[in-house]
């Protein structure tokens, strides 16, 4: 079994970060707002990345590291510059 790390774009122009072991699944229920919650209030919502991990302790890890990165740091990782996510990462340790 694969786990999943992913970012959603919501209708409001925010984004969610989630894991999960079942990302079909998953976007069917932020899509209907059957979780509730933050998603179901900026519906509709859109799959923006997702990374798979071996475990589901590794996309939860990377799912609170996301939640706490900037605006700036997120859309560098959709768009997959990496250098840029890195020197995003360096700034913010200054």
């Amino acid at each position: 079994m694969d786990f999943r790390a992913y970012l959603l774009r919501c209708n409001d122009g925010s984004y969610y970060a989630g894991h999960t072991d079942n990302l079909e699944f998953r976007l069917v229920q932020h899509a209907s707002g059957a979780l509730g919650g933050y998603t179901a209030q900026r519906l509709p919502v859109t799959l923006v990345w997702s990374e798979r991990f071996p475990t589901r302790d590794e996309a939860f890890a990377a799912e609170r590291r996301i939640k706490g990165w900037s605006r700036a740091k997120k859309e560098a990782l959709i768009a997959g510059d990496w250098e840029l996510v890195s020197r995003l990462a360096r700034n913010r340790q200054r």
